[in-house]
């Protein structure tokens, strides 16, 4: 199976099609990749809340243990201090939460722009370019078949008028030449076929 066309022309399109495909491609996943990293800016207040929730706890606790070694007043001045050593904690554990949420949310909406952009350029993409594979191969069969030069010649006269256009019209037109058997108008005719599907004879 031919993955491009043999013309120039044909080819060259095909070729900038892929190149422009692979390069949206790449866009896309930047374009997602950089989104990403812009909500994962909202995660940075999370960062300083369990940050200084962290350095506070620890502070407290330090306190709480200090305040312990008190004589007579060490138990009562502990159980407050160790209190909001605790509650600090609470705060350095929302602060994770807060990150956890925000990377969910970026990894969900990056995984959501690449999956339906790349599918969109996929769709636009690679039908004509599997279209055009399988039509070139049927063509290419029929050249080769027995009779195949005259399936070709039948195939550019029931396919779009353009493909006769620089073909000089033999008397009669090119169907009454076809119906006579005039090899030399079928062989122009399968030449064109081939051409019109980007193939060579």
């Amino acid at each position: 199976m031919r993955i491009y066309a043999q013309t120039p022309a044909r080819r060259n399109r095909q070729v900038l099609a892929d190149l422009t495909a692979v390069a949206l491609i790449a866009l896309t996943v930047w374009a997602a990749l950089c989104i990403r990293d812009r909500i994962m800016l909202l995660a940075e207040p999370g960062r300083k809340v369990e940050s200084s929730g962290d350095g506070l706890a620890e502070e407290l606790g330090n306190a709480a243990d200090a305040a312990s070694d008190v004589p007579l007043v060490g138990g009562v001045l502990n159980k407050p201090l160790q209190s909001a050593a605790d509650a600090s904690t609470g705060f350095a554990d929302a602060g994770a939460s807060f990150q956890e949420t925000v990377t969910q949310v970026a990894d969900l909406t990056t995984a959501a722009l690449l999956v339906v952009l790349v599918l969109l350029i996929l769709i636009f993409w690679l039908p004509p370019r599997l279209l055009w594979m399988r039509r070139s191969l049927i063509v290419r069969r029929l050249a080769d078949a027995p009779g195949g030069a005259d399936l070709l010649a039948l195939r550019a006269l029931t396919g779009p008028p353009a493909a006769l256009v620089k073909l000089p019209a033999p008397p009669g037109g090119f169907a009454d030449a076809w119906r006579r058997g005039d090899q030399e108008v079928i062989a122009a005719l399968g030449a064109a076929a081939l051409a019109h599907a980007g193939l060579r004879p």
